[in-house]
């Protein structure tokens, strides 16, 4: 008489999360980022999409809630580097006319390092806050912009506090140069990271934009403080 087949408990399945064992002169720390990178579903999804790095989602999630990168949309990623969201920018704005019937957009990216080129976008070696910087990027778009966006982060010191502060003055620099440089109506986005200094940037682009709203896209990791600022409506260089 057949034996009837017992129902699996669960016990003794193959945990499939990779693990990574600590090896000689690697930090605990090291370890520990690439065992989360190797299980990162963002991670094997930009792999897997041809991204440059997980950060595309954040800026594809986004702008799925706020659509600020439409056709015919001319695009300044400040802080390109490795480029992710200019691949994002090119496929949405219809840089290289894949969209029949609507228009081409353009895309303008900017880092101090060199960026390996991006079908589509234009990249330059610039530092931002350079004097005369938002001259040549609207000498290279031939105009506005209508975005103006920034995955930028500072050096991270190791103090908590310290960084917060970094990043909230290098998204201040950023939104100077947004209002340098963008049309009225335009879109400006940027990283920040959570921590109680972040009241000036508000009040300043609550000055400046019609609507700022502060989101924390699915993609970014839930034991980070990052977050993402998003102005919408540049009320223009006089406000």
């Amino acid at each position: 008489m057949a034996k009837t087949p017992r129902k699996s408990s669960g016990r003794g399945q193959r945990d499939l999360t990779v693990k990574v064992k600590t090896a000689r002169g690697r930090k605990l720390s090291s370890t520990l980022w690439l065992q989360r990178q190797l299980n990162d579903p963002y991670v094997k999804r930009a792999q897997a999409e041809g991204f440059r790095g997980r950060a595309a989602f954040k800026i594809l999630e986004l702008d799925d809630k706020y659509r600020f990168l439409v056709p015919g949309a001319r695009v300044v990623d400040l802080g390109c580097a490795p480029g992710g969201w200019c691949q994002v920018a090119v496929k949405r704005c219809n840089v290289l006319g894949e969209k029949s019937g609507k228009a081409q957009g353009r895309v303008i990216g900017v880092d101090l390092q060199e960026v390996e080129p991006i079908a589509g976008a234009e990249i330059h070696q610039l530092d931002f806050l350079d004097e005369g910087a938002d001259d040549k990027v609207k000498e290279w778009l031939g105009g506005t912009a209508d975005v103006v966006m920034s995955d930028m982060a500072a050096s991270s010191s190791g103090h908590k506090q310290t960084d917060h502060l970094r990043i909230i003055a290098l998204c201040e620099a950023a939104a100077y140069f947004a209002f340098d440089v963008l049309e009225e109506g335009g879109t400006f986005v940027a990283k920040v990271l959570a921590g109680g200094a972040e009241g000036s940037l508000q009040h300043l682009l609550k000055q400046r934009f019609e609507k700022v709203a502060n989101v924390k896209p699915p993609a970014s990791r839930s034991d980070s403080s990052e977050k993402f600022v998003v102005a919408t409506g540049f009320r223009g260089r006089e406000a």
